[in-house]
């Protein structure tokens, strides 16, 4: 099975602006922002989304959320407020098979999405 995008980028393969790693995980800004601030937090390890998540990544959950929260201080937008979103599947509108969550600040954002 080939790599991914974003495996391409946690190998340095493929050059990303990033605002935020360590060792389980990268931040950085979406090549196609759909709002201002458009940031995606990945792990580094390969786990397809959340579905696909096992009883051995909780951890790695609860340390994804406390980067969202990290990374939405240095943006600056954890004050105004921000949108953290997780597609799961194509029905979902997930279009690369590696978890990821968005984070999504500095302009209006509707409710329902979609």
């Amino acid at each position: 099975m080939s790599k991914t995008i974003f495996q391409r980028i946690i190998d340095k393969e493929i050059p990303a602006n990033i605002v935020y790693e360590d060792s389980l995980c990268l931040a950085f800004h979406d090549v196609s922002p759909q709002a201002p601030v458009h940031v995606l937090v990945i792990p580094k390890k390969p786990i397809v989304n959340l579905a696909d998540f096992d009883d051995g990544d909780q951890a790695l959950g609860g340390h994804l959320l406390w980067v969202i929260k990290v990374v939405a201080e240095k943006l600056g937008v954890d004050k105004s407020g921000y949108r953290v979103v997780a597609n799961v599947g194509p029905d979902g509108g997930q279009s690369v098979d590696h978890l990821h969550f968005h984070i999504l600040a500095k302009r209006p954002l509707a409710w329902p999405p979609g």
